[in-house]
């Protein structure tokens, strides 16, 4: 939708995954609400934002089958340990088929697929 502003540390394009992940801190806000804006209703994912305190928590417009989750510092929250323990619950190694997740974590180079194979 707006493929000009993802910028090769971005390099957006979640082809056919089955989740998208997003995950950052409050600098990446911004580049976090531009990538929910230009998925389709149908996706479906997960986010992950920490910053400082409640303070910052703010509204996000995400597709309906998407969660948002606002972690603090100030009670020892990490998005490190959270997108960790995720990806650890949607990306299961089964005999009966792969897992995909599509991700975006800032500060940790451009997007990439991630598959349980």
């Amino acid at each position: 939708m707006f493929p000009e502003l993802f910028t090769p540390q971005i390099a957006w394009n979640p082809q056919s995954a089955d989740r998208v992940l997003l995950a950052g801190d409050e600098t990446s806000i911004d580049t976090i609400s531009l990538i929910l804006s230009s998925l389709p209703a149908r996706s479906r994912g997960q986010v992950f934002i920490e910053v400082d305190s409640a303070d910052q928590i703010q509204q996000l417009a995400a597709p309906g089958r998407f969660g948002v989750c606002w972690l603090l510092r100030e009670r020892g929250q990490s998005v490190t340990r959270s997108v960790d323990a995720w990806l650890s619950e949607m990306l299961p190694v089964s005999a009966f088929g792969e897992s995909t997740v599509y991700a975006w974590v800032a500060h940790q180079g451009p997007a990439r697929l991630l598959s349980s194979n």
